[in-house]
């Protein structure tokens, strides 16, 4: 192997594609826009290899790698929410409806669609079709064809046309607040609609409302807000690599329009990474706030659990599964009663079976969301210790994933070193002297020498 390829073997996939590209601007974009990790993952050598192989023929080219593409993001590789031909098909949208009340704990949610974006319930009158509700309805649901028309006076059809959230403090009070009785919102006093939207196009609202004056924080909000636009652009790139498939088989395509598809289709690529980092980010925030950890507690763990990869010496793709995983090592908690956090006396048994088995919530809930499949292992084994006696299984030493030990020593160390109800905040001397004396026990004790190296620079 000569030096180069040396060097080359230990730079991230996209960083790779970038040093073989040496003069084709549009082919560099191409390449910087596939996305981060969380597409990475998806993308062999071969195809770098094909991306930055010179071709006589460009339009050849341009349809290989488009045809790349398309195969990376199908349906298999990413969440199926578009393209449905029967009232059967739009079974998700109640299960997607069901999980943001759940994470939420709100009352209700309803999930509306554009009639364009809504094929096979496109024959109501309806410019907003109801497509899913956290109800659960005796008869079929659509067969009421709920929805809104763009020129009612209706918050769902503001939030869709402005592209912007209407938040309703107090419906009983507010003559522009029409109920649906289907929809049991003669009951609600408190209402949130949120868009499906991105650059490209505008899909549909989200709806969560509450029988009380119980407000969102503003936590949630924004995680339901990211989450709009994660699930619209997830559309957009369903239609643009549907487009694209039916582009490159037509006979007399242009080098032009090939090089706007690739365009915008990695564009959407990028959009769609972007909302996916972003929806980590912010869910990581929404599980801090629910239990009243600093803004920033699960960041500080994420950051300590990539310091340590990066002393390890691990490669970037596994950093970033650590790291993101990190963030999101506590997302059962999103689940769990606010209540459960907030108590100042002793929690009962139940109380401790609810935290204790948080994990397995959370896990449930990754594992439904197709891009963050590959964090599941290393969440669900963090609770594990070295010497064999932790949960869920008990696993011991190196039969535990390195990425959940390492996620478990940051999460001990950042937990030690920060305030709680219950005690102050322990020193970084104080910290490591916790941390050593259970080495060999809770811990692996490699990573207990690489932390204190690490907190000793």
């Amino acid at each position: 192997m000569t030096e180069e390829k040396k060097e080359n073997k230990n730079v991230s996939v996209f960083a790779r594609s970038k040093i073989s590209l040496e003069s084709d601007p549009l082919e560099e974009i191409f390449a910087l826009n596939l996305g981060d990790f969380i597409s990475e993952h998806l993308i062999s050598d071969e195809l770098i290899q094909k991306i930055s192989r010179t071709n006589v023929d460009k339009s050849d080219c341009l349809k290989k790698q488009l045809k790349e593409l398309i195969s990376i993001y199908s349906i298999d590789n990413t969440l199926k929410i578009l393209g449905f031909s029967s009232k059967d098909d739009y079974v998700i949208y109640n299960s997607i409806a069901k999980t943001i009340k759940q994470m939420l704990e709100i009352d209700a949610c309803h999930i509306f669609l554009s009639k364009e974006n809504a094929m096979g319930l496109d024959t109501t009158k309806n410019d907003l079709i109801l497509v899913g509700s956290s109800l659960n309805f005796n008869n079929d649901i659509y067969e009421a064809e709920i929805g809104y028309n763009f020129n009612d006076e209706s918050y769902v059809s503001k939030a869709f046309i402005k592209s912007k959230t209407v938040e309703v403090k107090d419906c009983s009070n507010d003559p522009d607040f029409k109920s649906v009785l289907l929809l049991n919102e003669d009951k609600v006093e408190y209402y949130l609609a949120v868009p499906m939207y991105n650059n490209m196009e505008k899909v549909g609202v989200i709806v969560v409302e509450n029988y009380s004056h119980k407000k969102l924080s503003k936590e949630f909000i924004e995680l339901l807000s990211i989450t709009a636009r994660l699930f619209a652009t997830s559309m957009s790139l369903e239609k643009m690599t549907e487009e694209t498939g039916n582009l490159i088989v037509q006979e007399n395509i242009t080098i032009s329009q090939l090089q706007n598809c690739r365009a915008e289709l990695t564009a959407l690529i990028g959009d769609l990474s972007s909302e996916q980092q972003c929806f980590v980010e912010n869910l990581a925030k929404a599980v801090d706030a629910k239990s009243n950890f600093k803004n920033n507690y699960s960041h500080e763990v994420a950051d300590l659990a990539r310091e340590l990869s990066t002393e390890l010496g691990l490669n970037e793709k596994t950093k970033d599964l650590i790291y993101y995983a990190a963030l999101l090592r506590n997302i059962g908690k999103i689940t769990l009663p606010e209540e459960l956090f907030n108590k100042k006396e002793k929690l009962s048994k139940e109380d401790w079976e609810k935290l204790q088995n948080h994990p397995n919530v959370g896990v449930s809930i990754l594992m439904s969301i197709n891009f963050l499949s590959e964090v599941v292992p290393y969440i669900n084994y963090h609770k594990e210790r070295w010497d064999g006696k932790g949960e869920p299984e008990g696993l011991k030493g190196y039969s535990i994933p390195l990425g959940s030990r390492i996620i478990a020593l940051a999460d001990a160390y950042s937990a030690l070193i920060s305030e709680r109800t219950y005690r102050k905040a322990l020193s970084n001397e104080d910290a490591i002297k916790i941390i050593q004396s259970e080495s060999g026990s809770k811990w692996d004790p490699e990573l207990v020498k690489v932390l204190i190296e690490l907190k000793s620079k």
